[in-house]
């Protein structure tokens, strides 16, 4: 296992929107992370990336306990996570928004770098347009690219494929089968169409807990998950 949660817990007040979380990531795998709003999806993997401290529970990555870890640090182990290592500067052109990320991870061209991050995310013509112009949906696509970019070990996407157009749907679905083996992958997606295409495995989070983790098949023909999230096969 590339990535272990134990007992992870995190409150706001009497919410409990993490309560003892036990989860597991295999090396190389495309993991989704699925669940109603308010399940608690974003908060758990804040807690993975160090974007939130955990209240309670341990987080071990390639077997180091990175519990109480700060975000940066967890970036340098390998762990991107889009929402918080990724923000785009609105001001700054594409090209600059991957350079900030390429040059973490610089070989001896940046600008050749930042090219070739720019084309695996389709924004190879729009290296001089401000990223504030950006459709909703290239911001996104800017935002994995910036996170592919620091070259990570395991890549965490919260909703990537929102705002996306079908065919940048499916672009963006090529490039994440493109990634594993040598990236592990765990996303939080609401489009099920995306998450059963590209998942190898699904947890399902409710109310804060585990309510179930599978494949795509055995997911979908749970029926508390479907009584929960995914609603009875013929709805």
């Amino acid at each position: 296992m590339i990535l272990e949660a134990q007992g992870l817990a995190r409150a706001f007040g009497g919410l409990r929107a993490v309560d003892g979380v036990d989860f597991a990531l295999r090396a190389g795998e495309i993991h989704a992370l699925i669940g109603p709003n308010g399940a608690g999806k974003t908060t758990f993997v804040s807690l993975l990336s160090g974007r939130q401290r955990a209240d309670a529970g341990t987080i071990r990555f390639d077997g180091a306990d990175i519990t109480r870890l700060p975000a940066h640090d967890r970036v340098a182990r390998g762990i991107a996570y889009t929402f918080q290592i990724t923000s785009i500067y609105a001001g700054l052109d594409v090209f600059a928004n991957l350079a900030l990320a390429v040059q973490r991870q610089r070989g001896a061209d940046l600008a050749a770098d930042v090219r070739a991050a720019a084309a695996r995310v389709g924004l190879q013509d729009h290296l001089a347009t401000r990223a504030g112009e950006l459709s909703y949906g290239h911001q996104r696509l800017l935002e994995v690219g910036m996170g592919l970019a620091l070259q990570p070990r395991l890549l965490i996407l919260d909703e990537p494929t929102q705002g996306l157009a079908a065919a940048e749907i499916a672009g963006f679905i090529a490039l994440i089968r493109s990634l594993v083996p040598a990236t592990t992958v765990l996303l939080i997606e609401h489009n099920m169409e995306v998450v059963m295409d590209l998942a190898q495995r699904i947890t399902v989070l409710n109310f804060g807990k585990v309510l179930a983790t599978g494949s795509p098949e055995e997911i979908r023909a749970n029926p508390a998950v479907q009584a929960a999230y995914l609603g009875t096969p013929d709805a």
